[in-house]
């Protein structure tokens, strides 16, 4: 049984990492792709994964290949493609550590997914299934990923939906909201930054946009705020949860280790998501606003996920930032 099975984007985070003695811009191989970042989120806190999608049949596609399975993570669903390459992603950081991205997917290998290359005995064997935007910008991935939801959703499989918008990826504003839209009809977990609220509600208030998500379907629906820690709506309640004072260093894969370490706790559960109360609810967000402060105090993705020993040790020794 796995904790979750994720289908989507496996890619190259080129990150920014300084310069050379000769003064050229250096970046770092970094594996990476929010679905992958948040199994390994998952794996490193003692849970089980397993990846659904498509790489390149390339150094890059091996690499990641390997990079899953080094982190205990099933690769049965993982194909490799002979009519594009592995998606790269090029990340230049500022000086606060927020990111900048330019992808070199044009079309990029995750794209290729086919709906005949799902493995889907995997959701039979799964208490959650996560996805995310990117595998709806373009055919045949979107047919691939609504087939998927159809079944996880006819095997009443929790589906978690992360709308990670990258505006560069589509072709309008229109064309990405009515796509990512599509996801919300099959989540019962959802994660949106604040800036995603926005643009999928048309709504910058944190209650009447988390309402507008939450009336779409959605169990649970949490808003990340960056260093205001996370806002979150259920049936039990709202809350506002802050996170850790830590210095930031590379906001990369910050989300994706947050909501690993809610999709990990959400897989614990002994009884259904919606019998919570909010005081079990403001226990999962703070650990995941752990989660995700320590993701933020290191560079990369996959390599920053925390483990659980770090979250602890963060939860007990590192101050909470005050909320304002």
């Amino acid at each position: 049984m796995f904790d979750v099975v994720a289908l989507g984007e496996l890619l190259i985070d080129f990150t920014w990492s300084g310069y050379s003695s000769a003064g050229n811009v250096l970046f770092e191989r970094n594996p990476g792709g929010a679905p992958a970042n948040v199994l390994v989120a998952v794996s490193k806190l003692g849970g089980k994964g397993a990846f659904i999608g498509k790489v390149g049949n390339d150094i890059f596609g091996y690499f990641l290949k390997g990079v899953l399975e080094r982190y205990n993570i099933n690769t049965v669903g993982l194909k490799f493609s002979n009519e594009a390459n592995t998606t790269l992603a090029f990340v230049y950081l500022d000086e606060l550590g927020e990111r900048s991205f330019s992808f070199y997917r044009n079309p990029g290998a995750d794209m290729m997914l086919r709906p005949e290359d799902l493995e889907l005995e995997l959701l039979d064997n799964t208490k959650i299934f996560h996805f995310g935007s990117l595998s709806l910008t373009d055919e045949p991935a979107r047919d691939a990923t609504l087939k998927a939801l159809e079944y996880a959703k006819s095997k009443r499989i929790t589906v978690s939906y992360d709308p990670n918008w990258r505006p560069a990826l589509w072709k309008s504003d229109m064309i990405a909201r009515e796509k990512m839209s599509l996801g919300l009809e099959y989540a019962d977990v959802l994660k949106v930054s604040k800036e995603e609220m926005e643009f999928l509600t048309g709504y910058s208030d944190l209650e009447v946009g988390s309402k507008s998500l939450f009336d779409r379907g959605a169990k649970l629906v949490v808003i990340t705020l960056g260093a205001k820690g996370c806002y979150y709506r259920h049936v039990s309640g709202t809350g506002h949860v802050s996170t850790y004072d830590v210095k930031v260093v590379d906001t990369t894969g910050a989300g994706d280790a947050f909501w690993g370490a809610v999709l990990y706790c959400i897989s614990r559960l002994e009884y259904s998501l919606d019998k919570l109360n909010s005081h079990d609810i403001e226990k999962i967000m703070d650990f995941a606003n752990a989660a995700g402060a320590l993701c933020v105090s290191r560079k990369g993705a996959i390599p920053a996920m925390p483990s659980l020993e770090e979250i602890k040790y963060c939860q007990n020794n590192i101050p909470r930032l005050c909320l304002r």
